[in-house]
């Protein structure tokens, strides 16, 4: 707060509310029992005091002090009936000035109930009662005081009056500030808890992705060696020895990235422990899809790009492997990459047949692949290829895109 004043700025309380504005708002208004007393006895209290300097004005009486009491108790009301509180004791205010009596702390009452009023949203309501006691304050002070108490007294001045029309625009201004920062805050906390979900909805949907390729390849390549190992169980123990091994070094690799996922919701904040994959491993899903029985060819060299973009790149070849194992009869396909017109172009590609009607995936992995493309302002693009087999195209930025995603060429299909 401090550096923000000695910058010039505003505190941080009037910018963004109290600290304990959260844990009041939406709550039903409370019986300000305290505040109520405090202001009723400091109203007793300071008129009479006040009376001792206006000995021209009429002297407390019974009458006097009840209306005080009117005054100062209707305020206990403020927060649940704005309107009828400000009104009450604008009324009250007036039959007191009108009485003669001298004037005070009671003009408070007036203030507090006003301000309640304007918070709550009642503004017409607040600037009329005000008006209304002006009124009354100029009817009584310019015509009726003939025939009012005390006796002898002169007409006001139009300087006081002017005074007492200052006083009411500015309780009535202070209460529309306050108002408009309050609404400004409520909008404020709208946004900030928007911004979370926001935020809670993109983590949740970026460990899903991770859990879902981490986990759809490796069992589809576990599910692979186990019906290899099954089939030759019998007749070929060393080569069902070896798809055995495979599902072993499969499982602790997706042990591993499984925990690296889980050990960031345990720790929020802290860097990974190990880095993430990237188009550097494609040597490893090449060989764990040689395991699977897929062969890849691979084409192009992967160029230098940074962590995001290289992790949703190796997820997405990833992915599209992991269905072409599982959802083509082929036993081939081909990975292409290219730098071309500051993006990196992959595409990977089976001859087929499907060997079911979910050719190409469940639906979650492409999603998925969608997804990361688009947070990097990429574009993908799936589906049958004219001469059969599977085709997935994706083109990501190599920098930030601030403009239209870039979208697969011609030559790309």
């Amino acid at each position: 707060m401090d550096e923000q004043r000695a910058r010039g700025g505003s505190p941080r309380w009037w910018r963004h509310g109290p600290a304990w504005w959260d844990r009041w708002e939406g709550r039903e208004p409370r019986w300000p029992w305290r505040s109520t007393v405090l202001v009723t006895a400091f109203v007793l209290a300071g008129s009479n005091f006040a009376a001792h300097g206006q000995g021209q004005r009429a002297e407390l009486d019974l009458f006097a002090r009840a209306l005080l009491l009117v005054a100062g108790g209707l305020l206990l009301w403020r927060k649940r009936y704005p309107v009828a509180v400000v009104f009450g004791t604008a009324a009250a205010v007036m039959v007191y000035l009108g009485a003669g009596y001298p004037y005070g702390p009671v003009l408070l009452t007036v203030a507090l109930a006003c301000f309640s009023a304007i918070v709550a949203g009642h503004r017409r309501a607040a600037w009329a009662a005000m008006g209304m006691l002006w009124a009354g304050h100029v009817l009584v002070g310019h015509w009726l005081f003939r025939w009012l108490p005390p006796s002898g007294d002169s007409a006001a001045s139009w300087g006081e009056e002017i005074v007492v029309a200052t006083w009411v625009v500015a309780i009535a201004a202070v209460a529309e500030l306050f108002r408009v920062r309050r609404e400004q805050w409520a909008r404020e906390r709208a946004e900030r808890a928007e911004a979370a979900r926001r935020r809670a909805d993109e983590e949740r949907l970026r460990i899903a992705r991770e859990l879902h390729d981490v986990l759809a390849h490796s069992i589809s390549v576990i599910n692979v060696q186990a019906g290899v190992g099954l089939a030759l169980l019998d007749t070929d123990p060393e080569q069902a020895r070896t798809a055995l091994t495979t599902i072993k070094d499969q499982s602790k690799e997706a042990l591993g990235e499984v925990r690296q996922v889980l050990d960031t919701l345990r720790t929020p904040g802290d860097a990974p422990r190990a880095p993430a994959p990237g188009l550097d491993r494609l040597p490893e899903l090449v060989e764990q899809a040689a395991s699977a029985g897929l062969t890849v060819d691979v084409e192009g060299e992967p160029p230098s790009l940074a962590p995001g973009t290289d992790l949703a790149a190796f997820r997405i070849v990833q992915e599209a492997l992991t269905n072409v194992v599982r959802h083509s009869g082929s036993r081939h396909a081909r990975v292409r990459l290219a730098r071309e017109a500051g993006a990196l172009r992959l595409r990977v590609d089976d001859d087929g047949p499907a060997t079911g009607d979910d050719a190409g995936g469940s639906g979650n992995g492409l999603a998925g692949m969608r997804e990361r493309a688009a947070a990097l302002g990429g574009a993908i693009e799936a589906g049958p290829r004219p001469d059969g087999g599977f085709r997935v195209l994706a083109v990501l930025p190599l920098a930030a895109s601030a403009g239209a995603s870039p979208r697969p060429t011609q030559e790309d299909r």
